[in-house]
């Protein structure tokens, strides 16, 4: 299985320019709110149309701008998961999925049969949606598609309107049911946790640019781009300047560190991550002095919220409450490993 996208669509403020070719695999679309990942899924789909360039999935050329080729989107073999699922609501269960097998002559109640074993929806067959939990919509709606024989199946924020629980549930069940499916899956998520347990590749968009892509726990580890480094949870930043090819100053908050790399000349940025700080004595490597600002409690965790010099801006620093740190004292110093470092730049591309 096999998709290539490379598109512009142009607007008002700006302009949406997407690149990418996928193999078989989860890919997650990560972005800012209106930095344009539904409407690259929309394209794909056939219910928008680019301005320019070629959408070829699995040697079929959706659309080509040059040689004017715009398929229908019931001409695409294209599985679209809206955010509220778009089940027909005066539709039963086993309806609804018949809704999606008009291209079938015969053996319609035999996949509608097979389905509704697959997505563990017996005893539904006869309820509407509004009869339906969360989970029982999302299995509908994806039984739906599945019974289509789609060759790409997108899923536009399909646990955005859920509850913590019912959210981190539906991911589970979302990953084993399609364990099974041979063809390409585009996740569109804002959520950094959404896409790291469940996405095999990552695309980052921002304001409608490609900025990004490669193997999601590889971009979480090394961002590279302030803004990816942002959009994967990153709270702490400070502009630098080298001092060598091994140290850097964090302007931001008065310290020098020593990094275990060397430092691209192009770095103007540094991250870390809020749960990389280590408590620290003070000859020790990296270390730096601390005031602590404000202590927050969440139901498994700590926010220390510290400053390192008088004016400074607000880092974040986090620990479970399982940690010694917990039960202590707060520490004068803390300090960084070399390697936790993230160095980055705040414009340009990573691809």
């Amino acid at each position: 299985m096999s998709l290539s996208v490379s598109i512009k669509k142009y607007f008002k403020d700006f302009t949406l320019q997407v690149a990418f070719e996928q193999n078989g695999n989860m890919l997650g679309v990560l972005g800012a709110s209106g930095g344009g990942k539904s409407m690259t899924l929309k394209c794909i789909a056939g219910i928008e149309k680019p301005d320019e360039g070629r959408i070829v999935l699995n040697g079929h050329v959706l659309f080509d701008s040059e040689a004017k080729i715009n398929r229908k989107p019931q001409e695409r073999k294209v599985g679209y998961l809206f955010q509220n699922y778009a089940l027909f609501p005066n539709m039963t269960v086993e309806e609804n999925i018949a809704a999606s097998l008009s291209y079938l002559k015969r053996g319609k109640q035999q996949k509608i049969e097979e389905m509704i074993r697959r997505f563990q929806l017996q005893g539904l067959e006869k309820r509407f949606p509004m009869q339906l939990s969360g989970g029982q919509q999302q299995r509908t709606a994806l039984a739906r598609i599945l019974a289509y024989e789609p060759e790409v199946i997108m899923l536009d924020e399909p646990f955005s309107a859920l509850d913590f629980y019912l959210r981190e549930k539906l991911q589970t069940e979302l990953k084993d049911l399609l364990k099974g499916y041979q063809g390409d899956v585009i996740l569109v998520t804002h959520s950094r946790d959404e896409a790291y347990r469940l996405c095999d590749q990552l695309l980052v968009l921002d304001r409608g640019q490609t900025v990004a892509r490669g193997d999601t726990k590889e971009m979480f580890r090394n961002p590279q781009l302030l803004s990816v480094a942002q959009l994967t949870g990153c709270k702490n930043f400070s502009r630098t300047k080298i001092l060598d090819k091994n140290h850097i100053e964090a302007i931001d908050w008065g310290i020098v560190l020593q990094t275990a790399e060397s430092i691209p000349s192009d770095s103007d940025y540094i991250g870390i991550r809020a749960h990389d700080f280590r408590p620290a004595q003070a000859e020790e490597k990296n270390a730096f002095p601390i005031a602590v600002v404000e202590k927050i409690e969440s139901p498994f965790g700590w926010d220390i919220v510290f400053q390192t010099k008088e004016q400074g801006p607000k880092i974040w620093w986090q620990f479970s409450k399982e940690s010694s740190m917990a039960k202590e004292n707060l520490p004068q110093y803390l300090s960084i490993a070399p390697e936790r470092i993230l160095l980055l730049r705040s414009c340009g591309h990573s691809l």
